[in-house]
């Protein structure tokens, strides 16, 4: 998504919130960015697709958010789950991203409510995915009614919490959720949901598709950009690694870390830091 896409989906979201998704229009989307009607009908075929994009915009950013995380340390590290979930949480607190949730599924639109049933299977799936790497395969049948029953308790609580005007540590209401789970995890012998019948929804959700000649060509147009000799000795290492057949997966957790750390506080950081989160998931799919 280029920067003034997303400046429009950022500006509707930002709307979606304030009014309501039915009583937000393409017109007061159009004004608030200002833009021309043209332009958004370049960037969005109808009010739903914009929202279908700003859906899309909140995955990319999370996963953005949870692969950083994840750069140097241990993915089978419970804590690094419990920082992982409790930063979104974060995120969508300040947000009122539940305002928009909940506005879609109140819509009388069955588009819309299934753009969200497919928002929440991705999020099932990857809470799904980390919990086989946190707990281990043994449990691997039993992980996606757990990220189900995971999903279900932290929305719920956070729903009382709200409207109780309660005080509350998501940290801390992410890792209790967890030591239930510990307990529910060994005895979970009987099974309700088929997870076969979800195959045809989550087929039709786009998953990111890393692949190392994208990898390639984005380290090389990096490299061709200004910096110091370390850092492009740095980088050009990362490159080298990446164009062996088979990468070495140790060398490359060895030397990504580095990377975004010598580009703090320069015009590249952005842009090194994504390419880094690339890399990590691209390693994570080998």
């Amino acid at each position: 998504m280029n920067n003034r896409k997303r400046h429009v989906a950022d500006v509707a979201l930002t709307l979606f919130i304030e009014r309501g998704v039915q009583q937000t229009s393409i017109q007061e989307i159009i004004e608030r960015a200002n833009i021309s009607k043209g332009t958004f009908y370049n960037y969005f075929a109808s009010k739903t697709d914009c929202i279908a994009e700003v859906l899309e915009l909140l995955r990319y950013e999370a996963r953005e958010r949870r692969l950083a995380l994840e750069v140097g340390n241990d993915a089978a590290d419970r804590d690094l789950l419990v920082e992982q979930i409790s930063v979104l949480l974060h995120i969508n607190e300040e947000r009122n991203l539940h305002v928009l949730f909940e506005g879609l599924l109140h819509s009388n639109e069955p588009e819309l409510k299934k753009l969200v049933l497919q928002h929440r299977l991705i999020e099932m799936r990857w809470i799904q995915e980390r919990l086989v790497e946190v707990y281990g395969f043994e449990y691997e049948a039993q992980t996606y009614e757990a990220a189900v029953l995971v999903h279900g308790m932290m929305q719920h609580m956070l729903f009382v919490l709200r409207i109780t005007n309660s005080a509350y540590s998501l940290k801390e209401l992410v890792s209790t959720v967890f030591s239930y789970l510990e307990l529910l995890l060994p005895n979970m012998t009987q099974r309700f949901i088929n997870t076969s019948n979800l195959g045809m929804l989550e087929q039709s959700v786009a998953r990111p598709n890393v692949t190392k000649e994208a990898l390639l060509q984005h380290v090389s147009e990096l490299l061709r950009e200004p910096m110091t000799f370390e850092q492009q000795e740095l980088l050009q290492a990362v490159s080298e690694e990446l164009s062996r057949d088979p990468i070495r997966v140790a060398v490359l957790r060895a030397l990504l870390p580095a990377v975004p750390a010598s580009f703090l506080q320069t015009a590249l950081e952005e842009r090194i830091q994504q390419f880094v989160n690339a890399a990590w998931y691209y390693m994570k799919t080998k």
